[in-house]
Parts: C-alpha cells; sequence; structure tokens
C-alpha cells in the first residue's frame, strides 16, 4: 500500500502533487472509498463532522477533489456483512480517504473488520490519512492523543511505518500544539517522530519515506 500521511488533508499544490504521483493517473479517473470512522470516538466531534467530511464541507480538502467516484465505508458496520462483501469494494478503489478523529479507535474497528489484515494485499492503492488517519498506521501515538481506551489500554496502533506523528503543529485553534510540546511527546515515544503541520504530509511508497512540506515540520529521534 502506498501512504500519504496528512495532517490537515490536501491543502496545497504540493501534496496535490504527491498524491497524483502516488496514483499514477489523474484524480478525475480515481474511484475513492472515503472512511469517517474514527470521528465517531472524538470527543471534539459529532455526526456532522462525518457528514462534513464525506460531502467535502470540512476545512480539510480530501473528498471533494473531483474523484470519479466516492463511496462511504464504515468500518464498524464491516463485520456483520463478511468480508466476501466488503472486500471487492476496497480491491476495486484506488484510494481510501480516511478522516480524523480517534486513533485508537479507528485501529480497533481496522483490525475488527479485517480491513488492517486486507491491506499488506492491496500494492497499489492509496492511503491518505487525515490528522488520525495518519497516526493509525504508525507503532504508537503517546499519552497525549489517547482519549478512546484502547481493549489491551495502551496507545499502540497499526505498526505498518516505524516512526510516529504528531499532527497539527502550531494550529492556531490548539495552542498546546508547539514545536517545544512536541519535543516533549516525542521523548516519551522514544522512536522516530514527526511533528507535522497542516501544509505537511509524509508519503511513502515501495518503503521510501518522503515529506513532502509547503508549512513546518521537524523529525525527532532519527533511525540510525
Amino acid at each position: 500500500m502506498k501512504l500519504l500521511l496528512t495532517s490537515g488533508g490536501i491543502t496545497n499544490p504540493s501534496l496535490q502533487g504527491a498524491l497524483l504521483d502516488l496514483l499514477g493517473k489523474p484524480i478525475s479517473e480515481c474511484h475513492a472509498l472515503c472512511i469517517p470512522t474514527a470521528s465517531y470516538a472524538h470527543p471534539w466531534c459529532t455526526p456532522v463532522n462525518a457528514y462534513r467530511f464525506i460531502t467535502g464541507g470540512s476545512p480539510a480538502p480530501m473528498c471533494d477533489l473531483g474523484w470519479k467516484s466516492l463511496g462511504v465505508l464504515e468500518l464498524t458496520a464491516l463485520p456483520s456483512l463478511g468480508r466476501e462483501r466488503w472486500a471487492p469494494w476496497v480491491r476495486e478503489a484506488d484510494v481510501l480517504l480516511v478522516d480524523g478523529g480517534d486513533a485508537l479507535y479507528l485501529a480497533h474497528w481496522m483490525r475488527e473488520s479485517g480491513l488492517a489484515d486486507l491491506l499488506p494485499s492491496l500494492p497499489d492503492t492509496v492511503w491518505v490519512g487525515l490528522s488520525a488517519g495518519s497516526m493509525v498506521m504508525t507503532p504508537r501515538i503517546g499519552a497525549e492523543f489517547v482519549g478512546w481506551t484502547a481493549p489491551a489500554g495502551n496507545d499502540q496502533t497499526l505498526g505498518l511505518v516505524n516512526f510516529s506523528i504528531f499532527p497539527h503543529l502550531d494550529y492556531p485553534h490548539f495552542p498546546e500544539n508547539t514545536l517545544a510540546h512536541a519535543e516533549k511527546w516525542a521523548a516519551e515515544i522514544g522512536g522516530p517522530a514527526y511533528a507535522i503541520d497542516d501544509q505537511t504530509a509524509i508519503q511513502v511508497n515501495d518503503g521510501h519515506v518522503t515529506v513532502i512540506s509547503e508549512g513546518n515540520w521537524k523529525l525527532f529521534n532519527p533511525p540510525n
């Protein structure tokens, strides 16, 4: 799977260029599925947030980029359907657009639904994460971002990449999201970790990690 891990969606031409590079064809020729699941568990979110994400009314450009088709994949529904019903929908999609919210809740339902197990068999599919939709791919999110309590009682997510993400760096409405705060978070994380603002994304393609940015970011605890 190809990853574009954003903090705030496709917010500038550089990020759109990175998305097109991963897709390998115009957005207007691509079929997308959007996943709003993470938003339901975040204390700041309501069903209105999910609606805005799906319809393009949120400040994070993702679902409104001009896809050939756009469907909604609600992970909490999948266990009651059986994989033979929903897996073809995922395999036929060019891109999965994954909303923010609570990363631990999203990780839980990715495991429970079977989507997490399916991802390694999708080498050409592009995953575009927004905030928690990006953090879910990391090994852990850190105590700072724990909201919903996972059954295991820890902060571990899927670990499909070897670095963690502190999103929304210097975001005006999150005064605690400073570089100094991110540095303390990274010290607790221990492993490689990026702080990224909403003009930045991390592209992962064939194991190669590239930071795409028209804003601010920092790598803490770089790997040897």
